[in-house]
């Protein structure tokens, strides 16, 4: 089988760092998974991309960046074609656009898709307007796209209703955002970088409209004593707004804005609490990432598939979306090491690399095989004769 996935470029981003993650656990287990980039550009070529061989189109017009959706849609139809892969991989939410496109541009040429579902499909952050054109744009998805994945159980539910789709075109794969070795590296306690009589607060997010950072750094800056930290690792476009807002809330000589970082997850174990703020997620890889290191959690309620996450709020506290009073009180409250390591434990082995990539194979197999069925045999009936 030749799995074809597709990423914008490798700039730093969840849902890219998990499909090259995928992509390279395929190839490690015989599966033929070649890789289109529509740009070379990000971080992660040196990092969880370092070594993949991939396909990208030549650059022909400066500015690329900003167009890129448009690009692969111009640029991997004919990829497609010269490469005649037996299944795609549309490996989130913002790839769903250009997957629509392949089966309009390639018709019947084009391969089965299997689509995973990476962020929240209610929008209830969203105008009225905004959610009445997004319903439109799911039903089309369901129509086009052949198998969609979910990343926890009550994403079934969610999907089927939002794309309109049979529960049988839906799988349920936790996401493979860990590997048993970064959990065991995980669960090891690190030194604090720096002694302190405060709690350590910390995030790692793209710094983008999305995670709604500024009403973190409001709830912080609220719900912190005196001598809290908060540490933020990640970049964006939000980055030059959010630390303005850090000096006008007297915050700035608590707040360390790292910028990107490899591997910040491996840095968790030096931190006691654990925040997420956005207005909207899937199953975020970084509550995950704190699950096996941990550490305490404070996050909104952003997704159907938070409460099961954190198991009804055993393992972290849920704030409503946006609700800055409440994420203030949370993180007043909060208690370093209150975490029951065997529950969190068990929690982050099932979102391992090992377990999904395996998963994700077996699906694909299974649309293939139903893709190449037969259709039945219809035959006219028998009326019987005097």
């Amino acid at each position: 089988m030749r799995v074809l996935t597709f990423l914008h470029s490798f700039e730093p981003g969840g849902v890219e760092r998990i499909a090259l993650r995928l992509v390279r656990r395929w190839r490690e287990t015989g599966i033929d998974a070649p890789l289109f980039l529509g740009r070379t550009d990000g971080a992660m070529a040196e990092d969880v991309g370092a070594g993949l061989d991939f396909v990208t189109p030549p650059r022909r017009w400066p500015g690329i960046a900003h167009w890129e959706t448009i690009w692969m849609v111009l640029t991997l139809p004919r990829v497609v074609r010269a490469v005649r892969p037996d299944m795609l991989f549309c490996a989130g939410n913002t790839y769903a656009f250009v997957a629509v496109m392949l089966k309009l541009i390639l018709g019947r040429d084009c391969p089965p898709v299997v689509a995973k579902i990476s962020n929240n499909l209610d929008r209830t952050d969203a105008s009225r307007l905004y959610r009445a054109f997004y319903r439109i744009w799911l039903r089309i998805q369901g129509l086009a796209i052949d198998h969609f994945v979910g990343m926890e159980k009550p994403m079934r539910a969610e999907i089927v209703q939002g794309v309109r789709v049979s529960p049988a075109r839906v799988a349920i794969i936790p996401d493979p955002a860990l590997s048993e070795a970064q959990i065991m590296a995980l669960r090891e306690p690190l030194p604090a970088p720096i002694r302190s009589d405060g709690r350590r607060f910390v995030t790692i997010a793209r710094l983008a409209p999305q995670k709604n950072l500024a009403l973190m750094l409001r709830g912080f800056a609220r719900g912190a004593r005196a001598h809290d930290t908060l540490t933020l690792f990640g970049d964006g476009p939000e980055r030059p707004a959010l630390e303005a807002l850090a000096v006008t809330l007297g915050i700035a000589d608590r707040v360390d804005f790292r910028g990107y970082v490899t591997n910040p997850a491996a840095l968790l174990g030096q931190y006691d609490m654990l925040l997420l703020s956005s207005h909207y997620e899937g199953v975020p890889a970084v509550i995950l990432e704190g699950l096996a290191a941990n550490i305490g959690i404070i996050a909104t309620d952003c997704s159907r598939s938070m409460a099961a996450l954190l198991q009804q709020g055993a393992l972290g506290t849920l704030v409503p979306v946006g609700d800055e009073a409440a994420f203030a009180d949370a993180i007043a409250t909060a208690r370093p090491h209150a975490q029951d390591a065997r529950r969190t434990l068990h929690q982050a082995r099932r979102f391992t690399i090992e377990h999904g990539a395996d998963h994700y194979v077996r699906v694909m197999r299974g649309v293939l095989r139903s893709k190449r069925a037969p259709a039945p045999l219809i035959t006219e009936p028998v009326v019987p004769t005097n």
